[in-house]
């Protein structure tokens, strides 16, 4: 196997997607941290790779791949052994996690960025918290609905764990740590919890928020 490189700043939840995929995988790689303060971005070798001058951006030998949600599937599909991550087998296993991978990036990112972005990186005064409280309104309606589906599944990947709920898991992870009052989601909660049992996910998503 040749020798991965992800590049992007470890607390951007596109990142960590990318980090946890490689981790729960057990791939070594090499980390370079560009992004937002770090620069790096929008250096001609950089936009080389991602002309979107966006993170994150691996590099697997000759291959070089962009968007986090590909990267992910990407490396599932290359390298995830099927005793280990069954439901990656096959695309109708497949089908459950890919439509919550996208879910998330269509549907669920949007709005969050909505509470993230001011809750965890602006100062208080700056912070409009009727957008705020207006933009939490919306995610609460979406997790509805993914609490609906926990109700009859064990994970968003379906009965075991695999690439579907990393996503997913990166941007919920941030919605229960931010101080917010939020609605009980007691399964979400629990998937939450078993999240938190994995050792790449420790590594990879379980940070303070900056």
């Amino acid at each position: 196997m040749s020798q991965l490189t992800i590049w992007g700043r470890h607390n951007s939840n596109n990142v960590k997607k990318a980090l946890w995929a490689a981790g729960e995988l057990g791939l070594s790689f090499d980390s370079k941290i560009v992004g937002m303060q770090y620069g790096g971005t929008r250096t001609p070798e950089y936009l080389a790779m991602n002309p979107m001058a966006q993170i994150p951006t691996l590099q697997d030998g000759d291959l070089v791949l962009c968007e986090s949600n590909a990267i992910v599937r990407y490396l599932f599909a290359q390298y995830a052994p099927e005793s280990t991550f069954p439901t990656e087998a096959s695309a109708k296993s497949r089908s459950a996690g890919d439509r919550w991978m996208d879910w998330t990036l269509s549907t669920l990112t949007p709005v969050f960025k909505g509470v993230f972005w001011p809750v965890v990186r602006q100062k208080e005064e700056e912070r409009d918290w009727d957008a705020i409280r207006a933009s939490m309104a919306e995610v609460e309606k979406l997790l509805v609905v993914a609490e609906a589906w926990l109700d009859k599944h064990a994970w968003f990947s379906g009965e075991t764990f695999g690439a579907g709920d990393i996503p997913i898991g990166c941007f919920l992870y941030a919605w229960f740590e931010m101080p917010i009052e939020r609605e009980s989601r007691p399964r979400l909660e629990a998937w939450m919890g078993k999240l938190k049992e994995r050792p790449a996910f420790q590594a990879a998503v379980m940070a303070p928020l900056t």
